[in-house]
């Protein structure tokens, strides 16, 4: 009867609307429900008897619950830890560790090295306890990302989710970058990690510049005024043998029965690691059920993830990340089965930079992308943002060349941190090379993984060769997109390190990472070669000998050639509209 009362009707309608596809009713968050109890310096035992310091926070009542695992060398709080409450009152148990060596922790920090065992007991302990229900997730970023990796092949049967952020699972390649050490990176992280208690953070700040100057590397730690013994372990094996066996999963993935939510930043220090944990847990040796469980999330950050203001560019509301409730919603998916439609959605999630808007994707890299070359092309002077340098998609018909002298005394500085900074001040030295294209016609949104291919010689028998990709506005800011470095003598990967021979021509292929921008129209895209980055990167002396133990220095004499014999040019993935 037309309008009478269809109750039958009305609850297909109501249960549609928070149906999720594929998965049964969609479920609220979990909600505060519980006050907290707090159980603070629990010694947990490890294998060989240290003990580790732990923090427990759960809810203050009977009852097993998941539990939350992080492990950290940064301090594992105290009363009222809020992150910690928050998850306990919603039904989780946090537990919180200080790392072996840290805080009220025993035993001795040694980076990296002892955290796959570690991890590994505290999970079988943390299943153990009458508060678990033997379901454990971890959480946390950068080194706290690293201790979820390591003990992750080592297969706790109480690990079921991860969610590492700005991390990486292979300390060596994070510590040299194509051969080069990241001096900027590391030397000051171990001062801060060993710093005696009498030692105020801003003595270190105040010296960082003459110490990232010191000549040999190697003695760093004494220009300071103690010694760090895993510091100089890293600088005396810089090649990757048996010192790194602790500290990278290596062919391990395959092990690995969690689903991993991996989080980077298109400008964080660690963003090759973030991708490639990620292509490693989807890659075809991985179990069918398990590589369906793995995410990647990248947005305009830095290794502070969420904000929209990063470098000198505001990225909008949209690059704005609250991590905790993202984090409530995985771990309410994947311990508590509640069926929130995380599952469903689609594997990578992306934020394209210059749209400021967040994308979808299936896979990493995109299935659809169109790798294109910019060549190099100049008359023989590409030196400064004032030279005749020119980029573009056709390929040189004649050869060319353009030279400058790299001074390790003098090297090209790092301007900003690792975000997106104006490169104008840079290019104007003489030792930087400039190719640039004509304004752009129309939108080209590069997403992907980049590549410079740069045919070069040099007067040295061992030297670095940079590469920079950077997006030129109207008004002429030059803002660093992405970049790299390789070093002369790892120009090919398949074999061990050697010399060049100097006036010869070589082939190097510069891995740039990643990136997602859309260059708009009336941008220029631009590429900077270089031999130096500092003290992002550890100046190469130019003489071949071991560098952190040599103190001389000698110029060398570059040369960077395009032409239809040597193609140098950088290789960009170019998502077509």
């Amino acid at each position: 009867m037309k309008g009478s009362f269809n109750p039958i009707l009305l609850i297909l309608l109501w249960a549609a609307l928070f149906i999720v596809p594929g998965s049964g009713l969609a479920q609220e968050a979990s909600q505060a429900s519980y006050t907290v109890k707090e159980e603070l310096d629990v010694k947990v035992s490890m294998r060989d008897g240290v003990r580790l310091s732990s923090n427990i926070y759960r809810p203050d009542t009977t009852g097993e619950f998941p539990a939350l695992l992080m492990r950290t060398p940064y301090g594992n709080g105290g009363t009222g830890n809020r992150d910690a409450h928050f998850f306990a009152k919603r039904g989780y148990a946090v537990v919180i560790q200080d790392t072996r060596g840290i805080g009220d922790s025993e035993g001795i920090f040694n980076a990296n090295q002892s955290e796959a065992f570690d991890g590994y007991d505290t999970q079988q302990w943390i299943g153990k306890q009458p508060w678990c229900n033997g379901k454990i997730g971890t959480y946390g970023g950068s080194y706290v990302g690293f201790t979820q990796w390591m003990p992750a092949p080592l297969q706790s049967p109480y690990l079921v989710t991860m969610i590492p952020a700005v991390t990486f699972s292979d300390l060596h390649d994070v510590v040299y970058q194509n051969g080069a050490f990241r001096l900027d990176l590391f030397t000051p992280w171990s001062f801060e990690m060993t710093k005696p208690y009498s030692v105020s953070r801003s003595f270190i700040t105040d010296k960082r510049d003459s110490i990232l100057m010191t000549l040999p590397l190697i003695e760093q730690d004494r220009a300071m005024g103690w010694r760090i013994s895993f510091l100089r372990d890293w600088l005396s094996h810089p090649e990757n043998d048996c010192y790194w066996d602790q500290t990278s999963v290596g062919d391990n993935y395959s092990k690995i029965n969690a689903s991993v939510y991996n989080i980077g930043g298109w400008y964080d220090i660690l963003l090759e690691g973030t991708i490639n944990n990620y292509l490693k847990m989807t890659a075809p040796g991985i179990e069918p059920e398990i590589r369906k469980k793995q995410k990647l999330l990248i947005g305009p950050w830095v290794h502070s993830m969420g904000k929209r203001k990063v470098g000198e560019l505001d990225f909008g509301e949209e690059a704005l990340f609250n991590s905790t409730p993202f984090r409530l919603r995985w771990f309410d998916s994947q311990l508590k089965g509640m069926e929130n439609g995380v599952v469903e959605e689609p594997s990578v999630k992306i934020f394209v930079m210059g749209e400021n808007r967040w994308r979808y994707e299936n896979e990493w890299p995109l299935s659809r992308t169109d790798y294109q070359k910019y060549y190099f092309h100049s008359q023989g002077d590409a030196n400064t943002l004032n030279g005749d340098g020119r980029l573009d998609s056709r390929r040189s018909k004649k050869r060319s060349s353009d030279q400058y002298v790299y001074g390790p005394e003098d090297p090209v500085p790092t301007i900003g941190t690792m975000g997106p900074y104006d490169q104008r001040q840079v290019e104007q030295r003489e030792d930087v090379l400039v190719y640039t294209t004509r304004p752009l016609k129309n939108d080209l949104e590069v997403t992907g993984p980049v590549r410079a291919v740069v045919y070069a010689s040099s007067s040295a028998v061992n030297t670095d060769f940079t590469a920079k990709l950077v997006d030129v506005y109207p008004d002429g800011r030059a803002i660093r997109i992405c970049e790299g470095i390789i070093r002369a003598d790892h120009r090919d990967p398949d074999v061990p390190p050697s010399n060049i021979v100097p006036g010869k021509i070589y082939e190097y292929n510069i891995d740039l990472w990643a990136t997602s921008n859309v260059f708009m129209e009336g941008h220029q895209i631009r590429v900077e070669i270089s031999s130096s980055n500092f003290p992002r990167f550890d100046r190469n002396l130019n003489t071949g000998k071991y560098f952190a133990t040599d103190t001389t220095m000698v110029n060398a004499e570059q040369a960077i050639y395009h032409s239809p014999e040597y193609p140098s040019c950088i290789i960009l993935p170019v998502i077509n509209k």
